[in-house]
């Protein structure tokens, strides 16, 4: 735990490890609750809005009542990043059932509890950005949307978890899921994307992943800079025969894939990727910029 890490909580900002949720709160029994990961430069809060959405899709796939409004969340949130150390950093927005007796009946739980921590995080043990990652095909499978839909992103991230096991068992950085049906979903933590001949492409929404806020930013990106784009289903045997493969996500940012278990990727001669991250970079710059 970073030793400056804050934590706003019950409406007071206090040092995180001084933070405290009841042993009795459905969150920690049950996982019950959502969630938001998010970043800020600069000392504003990258793609605010479109994540604050996202946790009041996600509240309401699960039928939890926010305890404030989303302007309420924000101030919060402002208030915390400029009580944080640096102007950088990184957000987790938790909004959990609530303190409630034994058993699962969210009924039980009076009202939900809501904190935000402000940390550093490495979403993998990647230094810079530049060095291109491994990936595990996992043998954990991405959970159906027909027993819990991908875009609540719950408290719940065990099958996410068991699939980061296996690749770090296997010595790689993060793993590929794969939906029931074989094709490429997601990695534990990140969205997926490909350049083959000039054209990026992502998995459709269809395939069970989180629709991720970076995901769309790097689409929009893409858009920018005359890059055409699809989002089709893919295999694993298209990221192989990839001339470029990335990951996006709000902790990751974008990180090249240069490795799936052991085989190594081509090294393409004229990259796209470099153009795109510099766009994404780009996006930062105009959204956090000072008034």
């Amino acid at each position: 735990m970073n030793e400056n890490a804050l934590c706003w909580i019950n409406q007071t900002i206090k040092p995180a490890r001084d933070a405290t949720v009841s042993v009795f709160d459905h969150g920690l029994l049950y996982g019950d609750g959502v969630f938001e990961g998010l970043r800020f430069y600069n000392g504003k809060t990258f793609m605010l809005e479109a994540h604050l959405q996202r946790l009041m899709d996600s509240a309401a796939g699960i039928g939890l009542q926010l305890p404030y409004s989303s302007e309420q969340i924000a101030s919060a949130i402002e208030q915390l990043v400029e009580a944080y150390f640096g102007d950088s950093g990184y957000l987790r927005l938790v909004v959990t059932r609530g303190e409630g007796s034994l058993g699962i009946d969210p009924r039980k739980c009076a009202r939900p509890n809501l904190f935000i921590i402000a940390d550093e995080l490495a979403v993998m043990d990647v230094s810079d950005q530049a060095v291109a990652v491994a990936l595990h095909v996992a043998q954990t499978r991405r959970t159906p949307a027909q027993c819990l839909d991908p875009q609540v992103k719950s408290l719940n991230y065990l099958n996410n978890i068991l699939a980061r096991m296996e690749a770090t068992r296997a010595g790689c950085d993060e793993a590929l899921m794969l939906n029931m049906d074989g094709y490429v979903s997601e990695g534990s933590v990140d969205n997926v994307f490909i350049i083959v001949e000039g054209v990026l492409k992502t998995p459709p929404l269809e395939d069970g992943m989180l629709a991720g806020i970076t995901r769309a930013v790097v689409i929009d990106v893409a858009v920018r800079e005359g890059i055409p784009c699809e989002e089709v289903s893919l295999r694993v045997s298209d990221l192989l025969a990839a001339d470029e493969c990335f990951l996006t996500g709000t902790g990751a940012e974008l990180i090249p894939v240069g490795q799936i278990d052991d085989q190594l990727l081509p090294v393409t001669p004229t990259p796209l990727l470099p153009v795109i991250m510099q766009g994404f970079q780009n996006c930062i710059a105009e959204y956090c910029a000072n008034p």
